[in-house]
């Protein structure tokens, strides 16, 4: 007797500022799924939040600036879809390639968790942990974790009195420093600044895109360009870690025109294996679990890291930038690529991440939820 295909949901799109991003990322995981293995369902969710599936969700996803119009056919109950696993009616696992609000910050997570389905990823905790970069520093700190000095500071402190907080963030903080929005991603409002001067207008552009601002030090102190080095994790309870690549930035920082826009020799570049000693890369790999662990994630995350140049008689500084749940996923983004240097091809990654995901959820079987 044949063995029984899973069903597997693609779900893509939302109403976050990546949903492009997520439309990426979904039709490279569409083109090199197992269809042998796996009966796929496209499902979708609109910029303005409505859920799609069938050829609306196809249409989404081939032409993302035609209008859709809604039908009983083509709306789509998440209850619905997770009617009755391994029937043939519902859902075996839901594989949700959404990138920033709404998909990568524990909301959507949370309305699998209600409807009892499995699903590729960090939970409800890591979600949210992984997408606020205040909580996340809160998690790394306690870890023990080295990080680059930062303030966190509300919308409403700024509003209420700028000049303060002016003061409490170069009282804490040398220039250079970034200033970013805590809960968005692909690199979405975040600025560099080297004087106060530009420093208003960076925070007043965060404050736009979220309550919560963050602002770190730049590594490495004025004039340095440290290098960005990037890892990739996979596994829930036992993860393992891929070779480190490192991003050299087309342009000063690895903004969103710098990872998405910018093509040809103005394109950024990615060395991978990155070059580094042993103890460097050994290091760092070491670092990355840590971080996935103390955020408690599962499945698969990005864990991104700084390094500057050593100074006279000491090591490199390395340090923790953030930790990314849910990393762009295209055929050619960083995490697959990393997975690819290490002996993993995209096809099989996608075999394990939904591997994880089942056994996540066989794990949580095993937990009462009632006395």
């Amino acid at each position: 007797m044949a063995k029984k295909k899973l069903r597997v949901g693609i779900l893509f799109g939302g109403k976050s500022g990546e949903h492009e991003v997520s439309l990426r990322s979904a039709r490279s995981i569409l083109a090199a799924i197992d269809r042998k293995k796996y009966d796929v369902v496209e499902l979708g969710i609109t910029p303005q939040g409505r859920w799609l599936q069938g050829g609306a969700a196809q249409k989404l996803i081939g032409e993302p600036d035609e209008p859709i119009s809604a039908s009983r056919e083509s709306t789509l109950s998440l209850v619905q879809a997770a009617a009755e696993p391994g029937t043939g009616t519902g859902l075996d696992v839901v594989f949700p390639v959404l990138h920033g609000t709404f998909g990568e910050d524990g909301t959507i997570q949370g309305l699998f968790e209600l409807a009892d389905i499995a699903y590729v990823g960090s939970g409800v905790l890591g979600s949210a942990a992984g997408m606020d970069k205040d909580a996340m520093k809160r998690m790394f700190a306690a870890a023990g974790l080295p990080m680059t000095p930062h303030v966190t500071l509300l919308r409403s402190e700024w509003r209420a009195d700028a000049k303060k907080c002016v003061k409490a963030i170069e009282k804490a903080l040398k220039y250079p420093v970034f200033v970013k929005p805590a809960n968005l991603g692909s690199s979405v409002g975040i600025s560099k600044v080297k004087k106060r001067a530009d420093l208003a207008a960076a925070i007043e552009l965060a404050a736009k895109l979220d309550r919560k601002i963050v602002i770190e030090q730049g590594v490495g102190g004025p004039g340095v360009k440290p290098r960005e080095l990037e890892v990739a994790v996979l596994g829930n309870d036992a993860p393992e870690v891929s070779v480190v690549g490192e991003i050299v930035p087309a342009k000063e920082f690895y903004d969103y025109e710098a990872k998405y826009e910018l093509s040809g020799p103005d394109e950024s570049v990615c060395i991978i294996p990155a070059k580094l000693s042993k103890a460097e890369a050994a290091k760092i790999s070491k670092m990355a679990v840590a971080a996935f662990r103390a955020c408690d994630c599962a499945g698969l995350a990005r864990v991104d890291f700084l390094m500057a140049p050593a100074a006279k008689g000491k090591p490199a500084q390395i340090v923790l930038n953030e930790i990314n749940t849910m990393p762009g996923f295209t055929s050619i983004s960083m995490y697959p690529k990393l997975w690819a240097a290490s002996g993993v091809s995209y096809r099989k990654l996608i075999d394990r991440l939904i591997a994880l995901a089942l056994e996540r959820h066989r794990e949580k079987q095993q937990t009462s939820f009632t006395r």
